[in-house]
């Protein structure tokens, strides 16, 4: 049997149609994203294989660290999270699960596990079976502190190489070389600047015994610098990637997605799928590409059915997007368990900002050890930290947008203020004082919004 690329298994060309981030920049960057993966993904394991010898890491351990880091966002539908997280809300997979049946179905599909033996791989074992070791990176289950305790949960490999599941995807805290490669290519791209060195992270990384399991550490020191990775993905959401005008298109394309889902059949191995069925074939979702856009947006390759879906695409192309009312922050949990339902239901203008543990402070999971005990990890005390670093370190903001550009007036504005004062939003909201003479004929999202939650008050 003839070796291949691992670019080459038929799946992964899926990934090249693929915008990463959704919206904030359609660039060609396959090839640059599928190299910084796997150089990155093996950079750390490598780096703790020769510092650490003793710790054990083989060829193997590396090359299924790779594959998990390459595949496991092959789980994600046209324009990334607006699919999975806006037009498909109550999917039944989550990102890395649905990852996970698209890695079962390219192995399954191309017959790759003769494939694997030729790499070295041993895809049958029982004590370490490398197939599994790699579905399990990618689904990437979360080692509470509870279960450190508790009885060893994965099948891939025995507990010795506990700390070789903390490089993909790690959901203690968040600190894996997934945000690392994105987290630099991204803001290169973007022309931003990133204060968190993953090259330094990974110099510095060792692996400590903690609480009978090993763990990957951080030097203490290097506190400061994880701070700054989470700031630098702060940074990258507020910027870009929920920017009011980012969520305007994105809440317009999954419009124009469920305008389109009943109209739109795709091929699977089970029959015709809608848009919205798709994950349910994994042979259907493989040529669910970001192209839907353009078989919605050009009349002579779509249905004459899609006029409602093309015309929401054809404002975006025309820059005629959705109005932004303004914003105000959510102050009150209890406001904030009572409106949320009812705002995702006008179109999921509610934005959250954190460090990617909701309300924690990620640096309580993570783990450090000192120049004087190389081997021993530890959590760092609040007295060690900066007085500098956040204390809150999430906050949600409900947004307000407006189909009809013409009626976002002072009038209108001063409304949606008026409403964040009676509902006790303590934060100013804040409202743009701009004018536009876009002509549009859609009626106001900001009325109808006051009048269902009118409406809910009351009853």
């Amino acid at each position: 049997m003839e070796k291949k690329e691992i670019k080459d298994w038929g799946e992964t060309e899926m990934l090249e149609f693929l915008k990463k981030d959704g919206l904030e920049e359609w660039k060609k960057r396959f090839q640059g994203w599928f190299l910084g993966l796997i150089c990155n993904f093996g950079e750390l394991a490598r780096a703790l294989s020769s510092k650490q010898p003793e710790l054990g890491i083989n060829k193997r351990d590396i090359l299924c660290v790779e594959i998990a880091g390459l595949c496991h966002d092959l789980g994600h539908g046209p324009f990334s999270h607006l699919y999975d997280g806006i037009f498909i809300p109550k999917a039944y997979a989550k990102h890395e699960d649905a990852s996970l049946l698209m890695f079962d179905h390219l192995v399954k599909d191309n017959g790759l596990k003769p494939l694997m033996k030729l790499y070295g791989l041993d895809p049958y074992g029982n004590e370490e079976n490398d197939l599994k070791f790699i579905t399990e990176m990618i689904q990437g289950k979360p080692l509470t502190e509870a279960q450190v305790e508790a009885s060893w949960p994965y099948e891939g490999r025995k507990e010795e190489k506990s700390f070789l599941y903390e490089i993909v995807a790690n959901k203690l805290n968040g600190i894996d070389v997934d945000k690392f490669d994105y987290l630099a290519r991204d803001a290169y791209h973007l022309g931003m600047q990133s204060n968190f060195d993953h090259k330094r992270f990974i110099m510095l990384a060792r692996v400590c015994e903690v609480n009978g399991r090993k763990r990957i550490c951080s030097r203490d020191k290097e506190v400061g610098n994880l701070y700054d990775m989470f700031h630098t993905r702060n940074c990258l959401h507020r910027r870009v990637c929920q920017h009011k005008t980012h969520k305007s298109i994105e809440i317009m394309i999954s419009e124009a997605f469920l305008e389109a889902d009943e109209h739109i059949e795709i091929e699977g191995s089970g029959g015709k799928f809608k848009l919205s069925e798709a994950k349910d074939d994994m042979e259907a979702y493989t040529k669910l590409t970001d192209q839907v856009f353009e078989t919605i947006l050009h009349p002579w390759s779509s249905s004459p059915k899609l006029e409602k879906a093309r015309k929401i695409l054809e404002r975006i192309v025309s820059r005629n997007l959705y109005k932004f009312v303004g914003e105000t922050k959510v102050c009150s949990k209890v406001l904030m368990s009572l409106y949320y339902i009812w705002f995702v239901m006008a179109g999921d203008h509610l934005v959250t900002f954190d460090y990617g543990k909701k309300d924690e402070d990620p640096i309580k999971n993570t783990y450090f050890y000192s120049k004087d005990e190389p081997t021993k990890g530890f959590k760092i005390s609040d007295n060690q930290k900066s007085k500098l670093i956040p204390t809150t370190f999430s906050e949600k903001i409900i947004r307000v947008y407006c189909k009809n550009a013409e009626k976002v007036n002072k009038d209108v504005r001063d409304a949606f203020k008026d409403w964040c004062k009676e509902k006790k939003y303590l934060a100013e909201p804040q409202v743009i004082f701009r004018y536009s003479m876009l002509k549009v004929q859609c009626v106001s999202i900001l009325w109808y919004l006051v009048m269902r939650l009118q409406s809910a008050t009351n009853s």
